[in-house]
């Protein structure tokens, strides 16, 4: 299988065209290239497919097999490969995934894609529909009782669930001990991804994620702009906000007049390969 490996400020995954190439079995398949010591080394693996509503599909796998629904940090990379392999002259695109149609546009330098801008669409905070199971019908810094401690989780989603937690210090958080909490909690049915985040100013925050599917990653598109809207529903920031992962840098802008939500960032290619499964 040819593959190319591509990264979103460290959000990396194994992507594969095809309209050249045939996955039958996606989700073993990305649990073996994902592997870092056995395989190839991913947060999972994104098929670029062709669509019948859109220009193209993209279908993602965490690395432990799972199926997600969308992925920021990903759905640049998908931009970048369709351009700068010749599968589109278009610097405006839309993207299939399994959370709707998205809307890309893309910036060329040299003849490369250098920065992509998402539309992710709106954020929704129903309970319902993250899913989450309370009796608020929505949660903004509403109380949650995980391992014997209790936190304040502000829940959103951005075509998956997320639970957004302030706090003052997201460096020295063990997030390989509390995360798998989160993300298997009972108030969850279908798991969550959890931001854990400092307000630096009203322009600027920083965040850690624990994914679900994933574990810890260097950065988290989705969860970028539900952080952005946790923190304008809070009142901590203002619409446009950058927001600091340790992978590198997003720019998160809430038109809340359209009430949908830009993602501007960079995305790279690693390297090409081929890999037998």
């Amino acid at each position: 299988m040819k593959f190319t490996k591509m990264q979103g400020i460290g959000n990396d995954y194994v992507y594969v065209n095809c309209f050249q190439e045939t996955v039958e079995n996606p989700s073993e398949a990305a649990k073996k290239v994902s592997d870092r010591h056995f395989g190839i080394g991913s947060d999972g693996l994104i098929l670029i497919k062709p669509s019948e509503k859109a220009d193209f599909e993209m279908e993602m796998y965490n690395a432990d097999g799972s199926q997600g629904a969308m992925c920021g940090n990903g759905i640049r990379c998908v931009a970048k490969y369709v351009y700068d392999y010749g599968l589109t002259d278009k610097t405006r695109i839309s993207v299939d995934t399994k959370s709707g149609i998205k809307y890309l546009d893309l910036t060329v330098k040299n003849g490369r894609v250098a920065l992509v801008k998402v539309n992710m669409g709106k954020p929704e905070f129903h309970t319902e529909n993250i899913p989450m199971k309370h009796r608020k019908e929505k949660v903004i810094r509403e109380p949650l009782a995980v391992k014997q401690q209790v936190y304040e989780v502000t829940a959103v989603s951005m075509g998956n669930p997320h639970a957004v937690v302030f706090m003052e210090d997201v460096k020295g958080l063990d997030i390989k001990e509390i995360g798998p909490y989160f993300e298997k909690h009972e108030a969850f049915p279908e798991g969550v991804n959890t931001e854990f985040v400092r307000v630096l100013d009203e322009k600027t925050v920083e965040m850690r994620v624990w994914e679900r599917g994933s574990g810890e990653t260097l950065a988290c598109g989705t969860g970028a702009c539900a952080v952005a809207a946790a923190c304008v529903m809070n009142g901590y920031t203002e619409e446009e906000v950058t927001v600091k992962l340790l992978g590198g840098d997003l720019k998160i802008f809430w038109d809340r007049k359209e009430d949908t939500i830009y993602m501007t960032g960079p995305a790279e290619v690693v390297f090409d390969g081929t890999i037998e499964l």
